[in-house]
């Protein structure tokens, strides 16, 4: 796997060179209403404050949301009586596809290897 690395990174470099610039002006057009003109330093720090203390203000509503999700969970444990079969393997799916993906990131970050890092 790792030695078919430069081989894609080869093509890709030969993707973006040769329809790179057209991808970037068909992505601008698409999007133009999101742009801020002038775009200056002073703008784009302008929006990161924005964006900042918009996220900022959402925490209590996260936060709330939270505890309303952790007391549905707290619900379904108390009545597991009333649970059915459909919503056990829905819900051991969903079990399996965080393991599954929790997998992928290890065999990622140890740079695609299944035995271990490389030392």
């Amino acid at each position: 796997m790792a030695s078919k690395i430069p081989e894609l990174q080869s093509k890709v470099a030969q993707v973006v060179a040769n329809h790179g610039g057209s991808y970037y002006k068909v992505l601008m057009e698409q999007n133009k209403h999101y742009i801020q003109d002038p775009p200056t330093i002073e703008k784009c720090q302008s929006l990161a404050k924005q964006l900042f203390y918009t996220r900022l203000a959402s925490i209590p509503h996260r936060y709330n949301s939270f505890w309303k999700e952790l007391e549905y969970a707290k619900n379904i444990v108390k009545n597991r009586q009333d649970i059915n079969i459909d919503n056990a393997g829905l819900a051991a799916l969903f079990g399996l596809e965080c393991f599954a993906w929790f997998c992928g990131g290890e065999i990622v970050g140890r740079g695609f290897t299944l035995t271990g890092y490389y030392v």
